[in-house]
């Protein structure tokens, strides 16, 4: 336990490198342009190009939830934010030189399934009449168990959809009271065998430990509700306790939270049942049964990491639509600007909606590489002149008092995460990260690692 208070310190997530703090500025409109370009050119037709998708809109406020929402039970807003969607995409058609092959679709939210199946519909439709779909593409969409339809399903079914994520977060009464998120077992239990039944051959869980009120006994009791369910995948974070960034967390106060070390044997617990019920591990936070796409790519060494998680689909660009969504181009990062009305009003202006972003420098891309491969892989290697840079061995000096604690081992061109270190990947990554240490926060950006 001693390691737990040890590296229980603030640390960002890595979905990516530098990571959204340390972004210095937003490319210009014609730099975003250029950036795009070029990307989709050099892999359009090698690896097509993912697509996410925001849709923030959500009826009640989540406590525990640290996303970008809008909270409204106006559902006339989502005609107009699909039509500001389809016009933000018009943008981006505008800067390739051909049809784009989509590799991938994530809708997240927000609440997608807060909007219409007909709505949804309407989006998807417009986006595929400009596009060509790869064989191999998945497309996978974020639900809430209590509005989530048998015509929600169907009509993304019948659009290509065959991954749902819902988010579960906890089984408790007590639990699901606090975080304002009350779905019953019954209802979990219907929209799953909907969703079989209808042909999704993937289906996720997101649960949350260290939430207010959880104990072992309530954890070890959503554990075994989810197991009845027997999900694809199942994602395990760590609550982010970041009130100062969402007031809506202080509807609860840090009393109410699982300690450093009962949180911990929160999580020593879920992946001890979790291993018991055949999941195996994937990078951080996340497992998967052994039959799944995700752990196939981990034993592949495929398995790739950006900013929808973790995915057997590796692309190079990636577009994000709609309020808060971040871009990637590779070499460059953009994010939308985060409320609906400046969202909106940019787009109608025909000009991107970013108003953050960052264009990585030469070393920031060897950082990025080493930092994905330590995430997908547990393992990174600089056996070429193009992969190695200063900043790489000062982050290995800084890593020695973590090979000396058993997390790492460092070998001249090459280090690998232990079994011990699995858990402590966040802290790994983070001596590598020279934005970072160049300047460390003076104020509260990142959640706990642990």
């Amino acid at each position: 336990m001693n390691l737990i208070s040890k590296y229980n310190v603030a640390a960002p997530r890595y979905t990516s490198y530098p990571t959204v703090p340390y972004w210095q500025q937003a490319p210009t409109q014609q730099q975003w342009n250029q950036l795009v370009k070029e990307c989709f050119e050099l892999s359009n037709h090698t690896n097509g190009i993912s697509l996410y998708i925001h849709l923030p809109y959500c009826e009640s406020l989540c406590t525990y939830c640290a996303c970008n929402t809008r909270i409204t039970v106006n559902h006339k807003v989502e005609e107009p934010y699909i039509n500001s969607l389809l016009k933000e995409w018009q943008l981006y058609l505008s800067a390739f030189n051909e049809k784009p092959r989509l590799k991938e679709i994530h809708l997240g939210g927000g609440t997608p399934t807060f909007f219409s199946a007909a709505n949804l519909t309407k989006l998807l439709e417009g986006i595929y009449k400009t596009a060509e779909i790869c064989e191999d593409a998945e497309f996978s969409f974020e639900a809430h168990p209590n509005n989530t339809t048998e015509e929600h399903l169907k009509a993304l079914y019948d659009l290509g959809f065959r991954r749902v994520s819902f988010g579960i977060q906890d089984f408790d009464p007590k639990v699901q009271d606090v975080i304002n998120r009350l779905q019953s077992f019954e209802q979990v239990f219907k929209v799953v065998e909907q969703s079989r039944k209808i042909g999704y051959t993937s289906i996720n869980f997101d649960l949350v430990y260290g939430l207010p009120f959880q104990t072992l006994n309530s954890v070890r009791d959503t554990i075994e509700k989810v197991n009845e369910l027997k999900p694809d995948r199942i994602a395990f974070y760590s609550y982010a306790h970041v009130p100062w960034l969402k007031p809506g967390q202080r509807k609860f106060t840090e009393k109410d939270l699982p300690e450093d070390v009962e949180k911990r044997k929160l999580y020593e617990l879920g992946l001890e049942l979790f291993q018991q019920n055949n999941y195996k591990a994937i990078g951080m936070d996340h497992f998967a049964l052994a039959n799944d796409s995700l752990f196939e790519a981990l034993q592949q060494k495929s398995l790739h990491r950006n900013f929808m998680g973790y995915t057997h689909n590796y692309t190079q660009l990636l577009i994000g639509l709609g309020a808060s969504s971040i871009s990637d181009t590779w070499n460059g990062f953009a994010q939308n600007l985060k409320t609906v009305e400046e969202y909106q009003a940019a787009v109608e202006k025909n000009e991107f909606p970013i108003f953050k972003g960052h264009v990585l420098s030469s070393e920031d891309l060897i950082l990025r590489k080493h930092i994905l491969n330590i995430m997908c892989q547990g393992k990174t290697t600089w056996n070429k002149e193009n992969e190695q840079c200063e900043a790489l061995y000062k982050g290995l000096e800084k890593m020695k008092a973590l090979e000396a604690d058993g997390l790492v081992n460092i070998l001249p061109h090459e280090i690998t995460v232990t079994e011990i270190g699995q858990s402590f990947l966040r802290n790994i990554c983070m001596c590598l990260d020279a934005r970072y240490w160049e300047k460390t926060p003076q104020a509260s950006l990142f959640s706990s690692a642990v």
